[in-house]
């Protein structure tokens, strides 16, 4: 006698038919990309008017999507605020990595400097490294944002002092901590200047004198 033949559970996709699982997947692809159209127009907006300066209803009109979409995505503001630090530091670690991962470590660096301290990332304020526009603003950060704000100044450091150990500079990392501060320094004030003219001598004379004491 023949036994009787009992269908097998499957749990999880397995148990949902391939039309199903292509749904699922489909809905998982567009929350991702909402999620990444957020935090990009997150980035900008904290950027250039700071942490406080950003609404729940106005960032979600800025990204095209519903004010009740967002909490689908972050529990809170401060969840928001804090990835949108990480999301920044991102773009800070690409143009990093991208001038410094070289053969020619001397040449990574000089674009390196020439281009943080240039005239187009003056302007670009709602881009790029946000150290020149929001280290005053840290303090008044959720506790999230502020952590995540200290591991990206750390990274940016270690990329410096690794570059500046590669061409055998005396003492890389308190030269590190010391051309950081004056590339961020020299960008927040030039930014601060209303004469276009004084602003890009600022960081012209900048990046003359940091490359001249590294010896580039």
């Amino acid at each position: 006698m023949m036994g009787i033949i009992r269908p097998v559970r499957r749990s999880g996709l397995d148990a949902v038919p391939r039309s199903g699982q292509e749904a699922v997947s489909g809905h998982t692809q567009r929350k991702a990309r909402s999620r990444a159209r957020i935090l990009e127009e997150a980035a900008g907006m904290i950027r250039e008017h700071g942490h406080a300066g950003i609404g729940v209803a106005a960032l979600m009109k800025q990204a095209g999507l519903t004010h009740g979409g967002f909490y689908a995505h972050f529990p809170s503001r401060d969840d928001l605020v804090a990835h949108a630090v990480d999301r920044m530091f991102a773009d800070s670690a690409a143009l990093v990595s991208n001038r410094l991962d070289t053969d020619d470590p001397r040449d990574g660096l000089r674009r390196l400097i020439d281009d943080y301290l240039s005239d187009e990332a003056r302007r670009a304020v709602n881009k790029g490294c946000p150290l020149p526009s929001l280290t005053g603003d840290v303090p008044r950060m959720p506790p999230g944002a502020r952590q995540r704000f200290a591991v990206g100044i750390d990274a940016f450091r270690t990329a410096l002092e690794q570059a500046f150990t590669a061409i055998a500079a005396p003492e890389p990392a308190s030269l590190a901590s010391s051309v950081l501060s004056e590339m961020v320094g020299a960008m927040a004030l030039a930014r601060a200047l209303d004469d276009d003219d004084k602003a890009s001598a600022m960081l012209e004379a900048s990046k003359t004198q940091i490359k001249a004491r590294i010896g580039l």
